[in-house]
């Protein structure tokens, strides 16, 4: 039994270690002239353990996005509020603090153009977190299209930490959390929501 926990630490530090290596190398070139090789030699292994764990290197990319933004809102649903709200909008300061202990990833995927594919994801979570919030609530406002007014506050809420990622987060993330809170709460079509 304890070999299997050992061979799993293993595993687990191997991937950990091609992740970094990756998203360094991400944030210092183009996904296209990154090589499977460049990755083994960052991360110290060799290209057939690389291989072992993942199809190639947009594999690679995929899996750390679905297992971050999977990570990022599993941190944010463990502070439910006593009416059972699990929602991003309400409990904003795990999501930042969260950004900042991965602020590598964060960092890499946000700090350019080079991919969409990231803030694509986020703002599709997003927006799907408000969309149920607002169909929780019942409170979409007369005349407005409940897709649209998601859409609105998700590209608010991805736009604005953009914003902080890219200019090295000059905001503690509850300092973010509250402010970010506070104007979400100000908007016609979030007020009376609390």
């Amino acid at each position: 039994m304890g070999t299997g926990i050992k061979t799993d630490r293993r595993i687990l530090r191997t991937k950990e270690a091609i992740n970094r290596a990756f998203l360094e190398l991400f944030g210092e070139k183009e996904l296209e002239q990154i090589t499977i090789n460049d990755i083994a030699e960052r991360a110290n292994v060799n290209r057939g353990t690389v291989y072992l764990h993942y199809t190639d290197k947009y594999d690679l990319l995929n899996r750390c996005i679905e297992d971050h933004l999977g990570r990022m809102f599993l941190s944010c649903n463990m502070t439910r509020t006593p009416d059972g709200d699990v929602g991003l909008i309400s409990e904003m300061k795990p999501v930042f603090l969260y950004f900042e202990q991965n602020f590598l990833f964060f960092s890499a995927m946000l700090a350019n153009q080079r991919t969409t594919i990231f803030r694509e994801r986020l703002l599709e979570i997003v927006s799907a977190n408000v969309i149920h919030k607002l169909e929780m609530e019942k409170s979409v406002p007369e005349g407005m299209d409940k897709q649209l007014i998601a859409h609105f506050m998700a590209s608010a809420f991805v736009g604005t930490v953009e914003w902080w990622i890219q200019n090295r987060m000059p905001h503690a993330p509850e300092e973010m959390a509250q402010q970010v809170r506070s104007l979400f709460e100000g908007n016609t079509m979030y007020r009376g929501h609390q």
